[in-house]
């Protein structure tokens, strides 16, 4: 954790200086915003978690209920969710109160007595090691929770306004085109409403999204024709895999899939009601929690379960709908302008709850235009960067659902349907990379380069994640994981990894790396050359150099000035940017990378954007050219955890 650059800090490090918008902050809802976010569920916690990292950008998020979730339907967080969290400094913390699936437990009628249920298999988690990160569940309010103190100790001391609830908007000219209507739902003026002028607007407002409305989005998709109840609750039981997570497959009971919860001794069950019919008319949902117990039972036989305590239930029928577009942008109008709304997770995009995809996906909605809108907001980028939000989100939202129909109908299926008895084990282990959030994968466009000089660095495909790895940081010898020194500050990333030379080694030619560190520090045209005057110059742009020698062959001293930036105002060295590799675990060798070396661009919401060798100076200014203004405003710069 970086600080102290700006004098002694004797209190917790997590809470930044306030600056820009957090500096006298107002506590009532202002009449202009930059940014406004209707809805405080991941989606849009997330998005407004980054903004805060924008003291120069006013950022508020409203919320019709009148205060924080107390219970949240969502509890699954894949590794790629974890590896997020690492971003905003929370990973720790609530990987220590979650639930941790390391195994999965599948069961089947008994063949010799199929009235009964046996275990007939396990499989691992992650058997192919695809994180270092875990498979977590812990409550949806705890996830906001983080969020929202991540948000607080922000330079800009953001904090949602609760009592707030979306009423419609229109778009028009001027400096803030979005006027929006807001009901006030608590408080002493609940009951009226109010006009707040926006930039921007982010719908992350569900499923019954009046955002989507407003701006004319459809959903299209399969109707919901099968129905499920799920209830989370406390019980005692004689199941002996009750604290594993389970696929339970009966004769003719239907299914249940198990998921323990943290705490040692909540779970949660989605029960299996049954194909629903045509004509229901909605009568499935109103199916007792007594009954869903009732049934539960009828598919664990022999075992039984006592319920002593229901903390919530609901019933549900699968869907898989898809919005037409993520923002307000008409097709016929695509090119001709920018975006000015848009909407995000289950605004645009409902599935099953059961592939445990749902806050994750949405998160990554949030994760992706918080950045967008901040860099255009604070005169980084220009407006074009805010298409490539609907453009890439919504190819991401349509592989989910074709994931979800074929998990959910493997779910829905009796035992005696199947080909293959192993098949339901068999695609939770072939399909692992997918759920844990890991296939996602941008296509060429202005923020993602074509991958022509991929072989350089094989381990690191262009439009993915970027994939973390062991490397040791030579200052003070510590063992540390790449990736996981990546705040969520809206930076851009720029690894060099080095050639085979050590910094200030005497060869015959000069090292490529060292060369490339001059340019970045003194070339015109150089990315950082357009970090605003009086910034630091790791302000816009985080750069580190990944040495191949181990730490002890790394003279600190000879390298380049540009991997260690002078910050704060005291102009002190940061020495933390520089690493070497771990003898146990190379990561040239882990990640294909080239002995020649390369660099790898890395977006600020952690996706690889470029492959380049090390003397492709002109490729990685090209690269940014159209993605670089000179701010027209001088940003409130916060600091940077490095």
């Amino acid at each position: 954790m970086h600080f102290h650059h700006h004098g002694y800090v004797s209190g917790d490090p997590r809470v930044q200086p306030a600056a820009g918008v957090g500096i006298d902050r107002p506590t009532q809802l202002p009449d202009e915003v930059d940014v406004l976010i209707v809805g405080t569920g991941p989606a849009g916690m997330l998005a407004a978690a980054q903004l805060s990292q924008f003291p120069g950008v006013t950022t508020r998020i409203v919320e019709r209920r009148a205060g924080r979730l107390a219970i949240g339907q969502a509890d699954g967080i894949q590794a790629r969710s974890v590896e997020t969290f690492q971003a905003f400094g929370f990973a720790e913390r609530i990987i220590a109160e979650a639930y941790r699936i390391t195994e999965m437990a599948f069961w089947k009628p008994d063949p010799q007595n199929p009235s009964k249920i046996v275990r007939s298999a396990r499989t691992l988690d992650d058997p192919g090691g695809i994180s270092e990160f875990p498979h977590l569940i812990v409550n949806q309010a705890r996830v906001l929770d983080y969020f929202g103190e991540f948000m607080a100790n922000a330079p800009s001391r953001m904090a949602p306004d609760y009592g707030y609830e979306f009423v419609g908007l229109e778009v028009g000219e001027g400096e803030y085109p979005v006027s929006v209507t807001l009901l006030r739902t608590s408080g002493p003026d609940e009951g009226q409403t109010r006009t707040v002028r926006a930039k921007y607007v982010v719908g992350a407002d569900g499923a019954r999204s009046r955002v989507r409305a407003s701006i004319g989005c459809t959903m299209a998709g399969d109707q919901a024709n099968h129905a499920w109840g799920v209830m989370d609750v406390l019980a005692n039981t004689d199941f002996p895999d009750i604290r594993l997570k389970c696929a339970i497959q009966s004769h003719d009971g239907g299914s249940i899939l198990l998921i323990p919860r943290e705490g040692g001794h909540l779970f949660r069950m989605y029960v299996d009601l049954g194909e629903v019919p045509a004509d229901d008319n909605g009568a499935v949902r109103k199916t007792t929690i007594e009954q869903i117990i009732a049934k539960a039972n009828a598919i664990i036989h022999p075992y039984t379960l006592d319920v002593r305590n229901v903390a919530w239930h609901s019933v549900y029928e699968v869907g898989h709908r898809l919005t037409d577009r993520f923002d307000d942008v008409l097709p016929e109008d695509l090119g001709t302008r920018t975006p000015r709304v848009f909407i995000t997770g289950d605004a645009c995009h409902t599935h099953s709850a059961k592939a445990g995809q749902g806050m994750n996906v949405s998160m990554q909605d949030g994760f992706n235009i918080g950045w967008k809108l901040g860099h255009v907001l604070e005169g980084r980028s220009p407006e074009s960067l805010l298409s490539t939000y609907s453009a890439e989100r919504q190819v991401v939202a349509k592989n989910l659902i074709d994931f979800d129909k074929a998990w959910s109908t493997l779910m829905a299926k009796k035992p005696e349907e199947f080909e293959n008895p192993s098949e339901l084990e068999d695609f939770y282990v072939r399909t692992a990379e997918f759920p844990a959030g890991f296939m996602t994968e941008y296509s060429p466009s202005m923020i993602v380069a074509e991958a022509t000089h991929q072989n350089l660095a094989t381990g690191f495909p262009v439009g993915k994640r970027f994939k973390s790895a062991p490397v040791v940081r030579v200052c003070d010898t510590n063992p540390v994981q790449l990736g996981h020194q990546a705040a969520a500050d809206g930076r851009w990333r720029i690894y060099v990894f080095a050639d085979g030379a050590a910094p200030g080694q005497s060869a015959a030619a000069p090292s490529p790396a060292a060369d490339l560190g001059a340019w970045l520090s003194t070339a015109p045209d150089s990315p950082l050359a357009a970090t605003p005057e009086g910034a630091d110059s790791d302000a816009w742009f985080d750069v580190k150099v990944v040495y191949q020698q181990d730490h002890t062959g790394i003279d600190i001293g000879a390298v380049p000035t540009v991997f260690k930036p002078e910050v704060g105002p005291f102009k002190l060295a940061y020495l933390e940017k520089v690493y070497g590799t771990d003898p146990e675990a190379d990561i040239f060798e882990l990640r294909g990378i080239d002995r020649g070396g390369a660099v790898v661009v890395v977006r600020p919401d952690q996706y690889v954007a470029n492959v380049l060798p090390l003397t492709a100076t002109a490729e990685l200014a090209a690269f940014f050219a159209p993605l670089l203004r000179s701010g027209n405003r001088a940003p409130e710069l916060q600091d940077h955890a490095g």
